[in-house]
């Protein structure tokens, strides 16, 4: 429990930070990222549980990446993470997951997933920021992509790349657990002020 009010904390400081940085109210941020402003009040207290999709809006909106709301300051010029000690960000009812495990640091961060989807489940993502490209990487099953309602079949061993802007679909096919890897590269973020 004492974990989940930590990590809370951090979300409310960095998205507090964040929406200050933009300069933007909070009527203005859930405007813009289609929240309420009484979950974005109960979230920079600290308070709610925000799901997956509210927080890929705010960080979409904020101009920063997921992570860079829910991660602390970086202790060590190395990260290591295991994918356990990472809570999953999405899980689906059959079983199916997705687990943020970094972000890359500098002008233009690279977020990296671990995503495992079983048969028939899916995933909707609403469309990103003009700028976000997605790859995913099948290590081991089937899963089905689909990107701007056409469907591609990335198999084990293979790779697809496509522009996060469109709207697009992860769902597991075959009869086994797909497992993928996927990056998503953020556009560059603004200057700092001088």
């Amino acid at each position: 429990m004492a974990e989940t009010d930590a990590a809370l904390r951090t979300l409310a400081h960095n998205v507090r930070t964040a929406r200050n940085r933009a300069g933007l109210s909070l009527d203005e941020l859930g405007r813009r990222a289609k929240v309420s402003k009484g979950a974005l009040v109960g979230l920079e207290k600290a308070q709610g549980n925000p799901n997956f999709a509210t927080l890929v809006r705010l960080a979409d909106t904020l101009g920063v990446s997921v992570s860079a709301l829910l991660e602390g300051p970086a202790e060590d010029r190395v990260r290591v993470v295991t994918a356990d000690a990472v809570m999953p960000l999405w899980t689906g009812e059959q079983g199916s997951e997705a687990r943020l495990m970094l972000t890359t640091s500098g002008p233009a961060p690279v977020e990296i997933w671990r995503w495992k989807l079983e048969p028939d489940e899916e995933y909707p993502s609403h469309p990103h920021q003009t700028g976000v490209i997605e790859t995913v990487s099948v290590t081991a099953g089937r899963m089905t992509l689909v990107v701007d309602g056409t469907e591609h079949s990335v198999e084990a061993g293979q790779t697809a790349t496509f522009d996060g802007d469109a709207s697009h679909t992860y769902r597991g096919a075959g009869t086994g657990t797909c497992h993928l890897v996927m990056t998503v590269h953020l556009p560059p973020g603004p200057a700092p002020a001088a």
